[in-house]
């Protein structure tokens, strides 16, 4: 056997060289597919995540802003009821947004629009609110008269809107976008009437209204119905136009049949002079007054001074209710106004309150889905009481009767 020092060492060279090389060839080839298939395994999700967390962040913060429209009088003499109006949802819309009810990144914005006590002005304004604003509700109008004009509109756009003064009957026939958390005067007077006959004896009284108004109309027609119902004399029946200041004509001739008391379908201004003129007039103070929901402004004693001692009216609401929901209101709306409440304020704070539950439970700002979560509020704590809608969006609860005891309401007794 020859040795290995016996072969040529170029033949020994070649042959170590084709050994490492296939070496080198296994050492390097083989890694190489793990390192490629391994490293970018482990990179690529990790670059997915750090993609998709700044997106759901900003989606997460991105805030929602649902927009309400207010369209009240709030120049005018009807200002009167529609300021305070104003107040009590505004005073609601703050607290639902301080309290993120809505949830941490929505809030309501309010789009307060003036009526002005007008029928054209406030089908004007809800046009706008509904068309440019692109409201998902209305909360108004004040007036009846103008709700009879402007809810049509709301109605044929799919908009609920919310009556918070509108008392007259056949608002909520309209449709079924309509709704109001004003008691109706079909619900208020029937019961203050029996009331009142029960407590006084009541058998004979002279009957006042404003022949040019649906409210002070409607109110008229359910006093005289309810009247009748109870077997009380009407003796007179008078007429005045919205805006008059004289009565003195009127109340000659009511005088001369000397009634029990005068029943006045009538605004808090024109019901206020009434008073003042009367007792000028020499109708003593045994003669006392029975409105319906006109009478229900602090500006009716304010106006009318010691004359509107006495006079008793039907109410949906009273400020003394010892209710958690009603004492907190009020507490609220003293803090916020540096003034009392009155039944418009209350009843406009639980439109707005109501509309903010609705939108919450239906979980959309779809107007059709917020009208279907308007049908289901039941049960719902307010200054009013416990509150929901009747089938017909009627709100449900129990009147009250009051009489204006130094020159602020009182319980009637």
């Amino acid at each position: 056997m020859k040795s290995i020092s016996n072969f040529p060492r170029w033949l020994l060279a070649a042959m170590l060289l084709l050994v490492m090389a296939l070496a080198a060839c296994s050492s390097t080839e083989e890694p190489a597919p793990a390192e490629e298939s391994a490293e970018p395994a482990a990179e690529e999700p990790a670059a997915e995540e750090t993609a998709a967390e700044p997106a759901a962040e900003e989606t997460a913060a991105e805030p929602v802003v649902i927009k309400v429209g207010a369209a009240h009088a709030l120049s005018g003499p009807i200002a009167l009821y529609g300021e305070p109006i104003s107040q009590g949802i505004q005073l609601a819309v703050k607290q639902i947004n301080e309290q993120a009810y809505l949830g941490e990144n929505t809030t309501l914005e309010i789009v307060l629009e003036d009526t002005a006590g007008d029928k054209e002005q406030a089908i004007a304004v809800f046009e706008k609110l509904i068309n440019q604003d692109g409201v998902v509700a209305i909360l108004g109008p004040t007036l009846s008269n103008s709700a009879f004009a402007a809810d049509p509109v709301a109605q044929e756009a799919g908009v609920p809107v919310i009556g918070s003064s509108n008392t007259a009957s056949g608002i909520t026939d309209m449709g079924d976008f309509v709704f109001r958390t004003s008691l109706p005067e079909s619900a208020v007077i029937p019961n203050t009437l029996k009331v009142v006959s029960e407590a006084r004896g009541l058998t004979k009284v002279a009957v006042m209204y404003g022949n040019d108004d649906q409210f002070t109309q409607s109110g008229y027609e359910v006093f005289a119905a309810a009247l009748d119902d109870l077997g009380i004399e009407v003796v007179a029946t008078e007429t005045f136009a919205k805006g008059d200041t004289d009565f003195s004509a009127q109340l000659t001739k009511i005088k001369s049949l000397e009634p029990q008391a005068i029943v006045a379908s009538a605004l808090a201004e024109e019901a206020a002079n009434i008073m003042t003129q009367a007792r000028q007039l020499g109708i003593g103070e045994d003669v006392y007054f029975i409105g319906g929901n006109g009478f229900n402004s602090p500006k009716l004693a304010e106006i009318a001074g010691p004359a509107a001692e006495g006079a008793i009216s039907g109410a949906a609401w009273f400020i003394s209710s010892p209710t958690p929901a009603n004492e907190s209101f009020v507490e609220a709306y003293r803090a916020e106004y540096g003034s009392d409440p009155d039944q418009f304020a209350a009843q406009a704070y639980t439109a707005a309150w109501v509309l903010a539950e609705a939108i919450k439970n239906a979980d959309s700002t779809d107007p059709a889905a917020i009208r279907d979560a308007l049908n289901g509020v039941a049960n719902f704590d307010t200054p009013l009481g416990s509150f929901g809608f009747t089938d017909n969006r009627d709100p449900d609860h129990t009147p009250v009767v009051l009489t204006v005891k130094d020159g602020v309401f009182a319980l009637f007794e």
